[in-house]
């Protein structure tokens, strides 16, 4: 026997099917669940994030109007999302909250240096940061592990570490900037008496040439150098811009000798940002330089996992897999190919299985020409042997590390066309004789051990993988 609610919503499926077009009401409407109406507020049901979010764009006047028209003015739309389908996991959203994800992340209008003589309380200061970025979806892996406890401690008593500055450099899409927002985040909550601010390095410099051109310089300088906790992303935008280089290495004196914090970051190490002025390069190096690199296997799967929960998507073990296999470079890749799988499944009304995800991979991920570089190697051979990355490069003779070195300077030769001097130089700071050394004990292991034979093929499977 159908319920109340139930009757409600078939008029009102009767009533959608008239207004939109028959592909588009079985894609977004034949999938929703009536849940209840009680208090004038009928609630549904929508499969996943995406879903809602697609709804509130698109079709949330469609629903409303609808609701208005079957059951009268006034009715209150309602969504339950399933966020996790392992639990059961869900989360209600009233309509028009628009897309939480894009209602979060819209900045507000900093272009206009701030007025120093109103200067903001901490609690009114809007520090520009995405709550989205926390480090609770931070997750940690080989690749990320120094720069992540660095950050926390950072947060726990920003000023007061040793990493201050705290430089992040790294190529694009490898967390960067979500760390910029943990770390800010975690830091207002902890400390809410502290005036924190984020900031990327364009928009410093739009501000700075928008303070010279009202005359109002001095305005600009006062406010940077009552931040507590300043954050300045991709740095290496101000090359070139030698008054903005010049007026922040005054904001960078003034915050770090009354021991405020500083975190910034590059797609370059200080050393490689050609066109910088060499006395802020010094400054940089002041603190703790660390470098992100791209997502180990073990990252990517955990990436993987949870925005899967999060959007509260199934997909097959082997499609999984693959996308943690073939998506490598960086976490905006992963991210994106999840999306791409989730709007061809919905839009298309299909399963989202290997081929869809081959298909969709192929079009952002060259997977046939993918590279191997020693970097790379470095990953793999570390991740192999349960060990750190930075283990390789250190002195230590212990035997696991020495293994572990000769490998993935014999894997470099066999799979770069790199000389025995250039991967000496990337892998330990070995010279020459070394890794000509290294390349003939691997070698001659290979030929003599079974196991040993066995552990080198299976790493160069997870290298062509």
């Amino acid at each position: 026997m159908q319920t109340n609610y139930q009757i409600l919503w078939d008029k009102c499926l009767a009533v959608i099917k008239d207004i939109v077009p028959e592909a588009a009401f079985n894609t977004w409407f034949l999938p929703i669940t009536p849940l209840s109406f009680e208090e004038n507020k009928f609630t549904i049901q929508v499969p996943s994030q995406f879903f809602y979010e697609y709804l509130e764009e698109k079709y949330v006047n469609v629903l409303k109007v609808t609701l208005y028209r079957v059951i009268g003015q006034g009715t209150i739309l309602n969504y339950r999302v399933m966020v996790d389908r392992t639990t059961g996991g869900t989360v209600d959203y009233p309509a028009e909250n628009g897309s939480m994800v894009i209602k979060k992340v819209a900045p507000k209008d900093i272009n206009k240096a701030p007025n120093p003589f109103v200067q903001p309380a901490p609690q009114d200061l809007d520090p520009q940061l995405n709550p989205k970025y926390t480090f609770d979806n931070y997750f940690e892996g080989t690749s990320n592990r120094l720069v992540r406890t660095a950050g926390e401690a950072v947060a726990q008593n920003p000023g007061k570490t040793t990493f201050n500055p705290l430089f992040v450099f790294g190529p694009s899409g490898v967390g960067k900037t979500h760390l910029c927002h943990a770390v800010g985040t975690r830091i207002r909550e902890i400390h809410p008496e502290k005036k924190v601010l984020y900031v990327s390095s364009h928009l410093f410099r739009i501000q700075f040439t928008d303070a010279i051109r009202k005359n109002t310089t001095n305005d600009f300088l006062n406010f940077y150098q009552n931040i507590d906790v300043l954050i300045l992303d991709d740095i290496q935008e101000l090359i070139g811009m030698d008054k903005t280089q010049n007026t922040f290495f005054h904001v960078f004196n003034h915050l770090h000798q009354l021991g405020k914090q500083l975190i910034l970051t590059s797609d370059k190490a200080p050393v490689d940002l050609m066109g910088m002025e060499e006395r802020l390069v010094t400054r940089l190096k002041w603190g703790l330089t660390a470098e992100l690199y791209r997502p180990d296997p073990d990252l990517r799967r955990k990436i993987l996992k949870n925005k899967i929960n999060h959007d509260g998507i199934v997909i097959p073990d082997e499609v999984f897999n693959f996308i943690a296999d073939n998506v490598t470079e960086n976490v905006r890749d992963l991210e994106g190919i999840l999306v791409s799988l989730m709007a061809n499944a919905v839009i298309n009304n299909r399963e989202i299985d290997l081929p869809l995800t081959k298909r969709v991979i192929g079009q952002a991920v060259r997977m046939e020409k993918k590279q191997i570089s020693v970097q790379m190697i470095q990953e793999v051979v570390c991740n192999f042997y349960n060990l750190e990355l930075t283990a390789i490069q250190t002195r230590s003779r212990k035997r696991e590390i020495v293994q572990a070195r000769q490998v993935a300077m014999f894997l470099a030769k066999k799979y770069t066309d790199c000389s025995f001097s250039h991967i000496g130089k990337i892998v330990g700071k070995k010279d020459h004789a070394t890794v000509l050394h290294a390349c003939k004990t691997i070698k001659d292991q290979i030929e003599t051990n079974k196991s040993f034979r066995s552990s080198i093929e299976e790493i160069e499977k997870l290298l062509k993988n």
